[in-house]
């Protein structure tokens, strides 16, 4: 009876309140990261303070055979409360009536923990016993209330987190579906750990032995349920990390096709900090809309709103929704204006449009407004995917290559 099967569960949700403990700092007032952090609180405490060892010098420290039973008992019915406000609170709905439940079952089960201390105190429980106190004891006055109501407590909050972890699952998809189901499974083994446990002592109140199932059989179903459960718990949320990051690296490969085609006349390209491999991908994209920007304002001279407007009513003869139609033609502007800026390697476009006083005309390529590169990444990434995949792009790429480098003969002459 090292202890390790307990011990090594207590620090792993020890580790895991640590990394909480930032959060929970900034948003106290956050109910749900409250629960979250109270729930992995007293998981720890519970795995904790029933390993054998523990519950041995917790007796020798205090001076009291047998006070770890009372003390485990009421981790467990904290455990149980937290679990249940949890669920309240991820659930959601009116803040008024999820307060109103929450409330309900920490006073349900506080009431319980008292109860709990006070019928240990009010019985005798002179043999110290480290893993069959429930079974020991059956038959005890007052401590045999205590163990029975605590199993009954346990029992009412396996059963109310299976009907409403059930319930949700059905009225929900994806992860959040799934990690509800693991819920469920987990406390399947929950349930099957009391009923071995009430088998046991029902057992003894009518002479007979079972004490192996409270002792052996218990305790497997009961970390196997908490494990499950946990699993049930993260799941959720590991997997939303996991699709976030997922969709934040496929946003950066499908800029891809636009920051390259912008990289030649960007001005920081080839100055500019590079992000190494291993940094965070928000930080990749950040950077690449950067330098897609950055390029774009290089151009802003070179836009012709000609080829954008052709572009565009092409794309929309072509069968493309307006949305999409937008970014082929803000594609194909962009692509028309790199050929215009290569076909002018000494700036003179630039330099004229800084000295014009009059304004432009609206024909006029430096009149054209860059407005369509400021409404955010996704329409960034329309841009790149139709400058890869669109033949209305490919179309005036070939088209203006050699109109763009005669446009400029014609403004520089």
């Amino acid at each position: 009876m090292d202890g390790s099967s307990y011990y090594i569960p207590a620090v792993a949700m020890a580790a895991a309140l640590l990394v909480k403990a930032p959060a929970l700092s900034r948003s106290w007032r956050d109910p749900l990261l409250r629960s979250v952090c109270t729930l992995m609180a007293l998981a720890g405490l519970v795995f904790f303070f029933a390993a054998p060892p523990t519950i041995g010098e917790v007796n020798d420290v205090i001076g009291i055979t047998n006070v770890s039973a009372p003390l485990v008992y009421c981790l467990l019915s904290a455990f149980s409360a937290a679990c249940l406000v949890l669920i309240v609170n991820w659930r959601g709905g009116p803040p008024e009536s999820t307060r109103r439940v929450s409330r309900s079952w920490i006073i349900g089960y506080s009431v319980v923990i008292v109860a709990l201390v006070v019928l240990f105190v009010l019985g005798d429980a002179p043999v110290e016993r480290l893993v069959d106190f429930d079974t020991y004891y059956a038959n005890e006055p007052f401590v045999r209330e205590m163990i029975v109501l605590y199993l009954v407590a346990l029992t009412v909050s396996g059963v109310a987190m299976s009907v409403m972890c059930g319930r949700w699952a059905l009225k929900v998809q994806g992860w959040l579906r799934a990690g509800l189901l693991i819920i469920v499974a987990g406390y399947l083994f929950n349930i099957a750990y009391l009923t071995t446990k009430f088998t046991a002592v029902i057992a003894r109140w009518n002479g007979a032995n079972l004490d192996y199932l409270s002792s052996d059989a218990a305790p497997v179903l009961a970390s196997a349920g908490v494990q499950i459960s946990a699993i049930g718990f993260c799941f959720p949320l590991a997997c939303q990390r996991v699709g976030d990051t997922w969709s934040t690296w496929s946003t950066y490969r499908r800029l891809g096709p636009l920051w390259r085609e912008l990289k030649p006349v960007s001005p920081h390209a080839a100055h500019g900090v590079r992000m190494s491999w291993w940094s965070p991908a928000e930080l990749q994209v950040t950077q690449r809309e950067s330098d897609i920007h950055d390029g774009m304002l290089s151009l802003y001279p070179y836009f012709d709103t000609a080829v954008r407007a052709s572009a565009y009513d092409a794309a929309l003869s072509a069968g493309s929704e307006p949305a999409q139609a937008q970014a082929e033609a803000d594609a194909a502007m962009v692509t028309a204006a790199v050929r215009a800026r290569a076909a002018d390697p000494d700036g003179r476009v630039i330099d004229s449009a800084e000295a014009a006083d009059a304004p432009r005309s609206a024909g006029s390529p430096a009149a054209a407004s860059p407005s369509m590169s400021t409404e955010g990444p996704r329409d960034l990434v329309r841009m790149s995917i139709a400058l890869r995949q669109s033949p209305v792009v490919a179309a005036a790429r070939g088209q203006y290559a050699t109109r763009s480098e005669s446009d400029f003969h014609e403004r520089t002459s």
